[in-house]
């Protein structure tokens, strides 16, 4: 009974583990030896043989035949008159094999054994598991939602291996139940308490590179290469690809005819809007195309501080600035310049404005002075800023920055 309760374990073990076979019989003998070593002193003297396909196994001692009364080693050694009860051709000084049942070693040992032979598999198919998934960081992999809880989402994937997306790295705007079908990138595998932790990720900029590499032939085929990707995942991205192949746009072939190719990406990430972007050594080039969709006039570079001034139309510094200050973020690290946005004093001359200095008897000059510092001479040019970009860039209280705000608007309302 014991015997078929063992070779249920590595039969199973063939048939639901992905180890291959050398490995498995390696396992499966070092079990045997070990407990040999332990009933017997030594395993040297022994034979193991393993039928993986049929489930099944020997165990045959080699013996040296000696005369009665002259065994010393039972385990090494056996007498004449014992081994001719089976077989009477053989000699003394010859080895005589015969077959250990598993019986021989008693329940307890048996058990031990199973136990033993169990959690070799386990840490085998942890060990697996883990060499996987560490050659897969960076690709993108499907697999099916088992759980959803607050602050993290369990995946199965095709070997009903466990996988999780933490709620920091799904799109704001995902929602799964149990059975849907998910696609993510593995972003790292952790081994925790000797247990693998494959880390999963949806919001990380590899998982949309890897997306424009399924949906875009030419990036996946080199003649497209994407030059960098910074996200804010489920509301922007800005992606910079460049072509060295003259005779190929590199941002007309991600986009596709009538936006068919990347409409699916963003579809995935959840509507998220996609800037792709003509990548440029040109450093004012590139900073001018990274602010899309608002034009720029003209941009002057500070080299040491990595900075640059950008001079837009009124019209176009929201655009530039973008919902939060998003669009300037984002394009301020996909250059690699700290990016600040003015409108272009020619335009502002040309409206019908207020000198902020005119506001003296109301706002603290040392304020008024914050605001000019940053190219804000005119309390139209101050009211085109967002609150937050403000704050930024002066480093102003925000209560200093509204208050400022209801004051200059005020002056246009009467």
């Amino acid at each position: 009974m014991e015997n078929v309760n063992l070779i249920d374990t590595f039969a199973d073990f063939k048939e639901h583990k992905s180890i291959d076979r050398a490995t498995m019989m390696s396992v499966l003998e070092d079990v045997f030896r070990n407990l040999l070593i332990k009933q017997f002193g030594t395993d040297e003297n022994f034979d193991i043989i393993i039928n993986i396909d049929k489930g099944d196994f020997e165990i045959w001692r080699n013996r040296e035949v000696v005369e009665d009364g002259e065994v010393e080693d039972p385990n090494l050694e056996i007498a004449i008159s014992d081994v001719r009860k089976k077989d009477t051709s053989y000699s003394v000084g010859e080895e005589f094999a015969d077959e250990v049942k598993l019986e021989h070693f008693g329940r307890r040992s048996i058990l031990a054994l199973r136990q033993n032979l169990t959690s070799k598999i386990l840490e085998l198919e942890k060990e697996n598991i883990f060499n996987k998934y560490s050659k897969k960081v960076g690709e993108i992999i499907s697999g099916e939602v088992y759980q959803v809880w607050k602050k993290e989402m369990l995946i199965l994937d095709e070997e009903g291996n466990e996988l999780v997306i933490p709620k920091r790295e799904q799109i704001p705007g995902d929602f799964f139940r149990k059975g849907d079908p998910v696609r993510s990138v593995v972003k790292r595998v952790e081994m925790k308490n000797n247990t693998p932790s494959i880390i999963l990720s949806r919001t990380s900029p590899e998982f949309l590179e890897r997306l424009f590499e399924l949906e875009v032939p030419e990036i996946f085929d080199g003649l497209i290469t994407i030059k960098k990707i910074v996200r804010s995942a489920g509301e922007r991205a800005k992606v910079a690809v460049e072509s060295y192949d003259e005779r190929i746009d590199p941002v007309g072939a991600c986009v596709g005819m009538k936006g068919a190719r990347i409409h699916g990406i963003v579809r995935e990430l959840r509507n998220e809007n996609i800037d792709v972007i003509n990548y440029s050594a040109n450093t004012k080039l590139f900073i001018s195309r990274a602010l899309s969709p608002a034009k720029v006039n003209s941009v002057k570079i500070d080299e040491e501080k990595k900075k640059a001034d950008v001079y837009l139309d009124p019209e176009e510094v929201s655009k530039a600035i973008g919902k939060g200050g998003l669009n300037i973020k984002l394009a301020s690290q996909l250059t690699g310049y700290e990016i600040d946005v003015y409108r272009d004093i020619e335009e502002v001359e040309e409206e019908e404005d207020v000198d902020i200095m005119e506001f003296s008897d109301e706002i603290d000059a040392w304020v008024l002075e914050q605001f000019k510092n940053i190219g804000c001479d005119t309390a139209k040019s101050v009211l085109d800023i967002p609150v937050e970009e403000l704050v930024r860039r002066t480093d102003l209280e925000t209560e200093t920055v509204e208050e400022v705000i209801r004051i200059l608007k005020s002056e246009f309302e009467s």
